[in-house]
C-alpha cells in the first residue's frame, strides 16, 4: 500500500455547548490537520504516473478548507442566543457555524468527508488541538 500525507493548520476559537467544564468557554487552538491517502497501485496515466495522486491537488483542498476556518469562531448550530450571534455579526467577526459539536473528533470526520467527497482515497485524518492531543478518524 502506498500512502501520502499532507498537513494544514488553522488558528480558531470554539467552545463546547452544554459541556460542564472549562471548555464550555470560548478558547482557541492552533488546529493541525494531517490527512493520509493511499492506493494499492500507483497511477499510470501520463500526468500522475508513479503517484498515488498529485500532491498539489490534495494539499490545495486541505489548505483551502483550513484557510476558510482560520481566525474565526467556530460554533455549533443553535448554540448561541440569537442576540449574541447578532452582536458578533454586527462586530463583523469571522464566524463559522457547523452542524456538529466542534471537537477534534468531529473535525477529523469533517475533513475526512471533505477529502472523500472530492474523490481522494483518504484512509485517515488526524486533528491536533494541541501538540500532545489529537483525534483520529480512519477507515476500518
Amino acid at each position: 500500500m502506498y500512502k501520502i500525507t499532507s498537513q494544514a493548520h488553522f488558528d480558531a476559537a470554539h467552545f463546547l455547548f452544554g459541556y460542564n467544564g472549562k471548555c464550555r468557554n470560548i478558547h482557541g487552538h492552533r488546529w493541525v490537520v494531517s490527512a493520509d491517502i493511499a492506493a494499492k497501485n500507483l497511477k499510470d496515466d501520463p500526468q500522475e504516473r508513479g503517484m498515488v495522486t498529485d500532491f498539489g491537488s490534495f494539499k490545495k483542498l486541505l489548505k483551502a478548507e483550513a484557510d476558510r476556518l482560520d481566525h474565526s469562531l467556530i460554533y455549533e448550530k443553535d448554540s448561541l442566543k440569537p442576540e449574541t450571534l447578532a452582536a458578533l455579526k454586527a462586530e463583523d467577526f469571522a464566524l463559522n457555524e457547523v452542524d456538529f459539536r466542534p471537537t477534534a473528533e468531529n473535525f477529523a470526520k469533517y475533513f475526512f468527508d471533505k477529502l472523500k467527497n472530492a474523490g481522494f482515497p483518504v484512509i485517515r485524518v488526524k486533528v491536533y488541538e494541541t501538540p500532545e492531543n489529537c483525534a483520529v478518524y480512519e477507515v476500518d
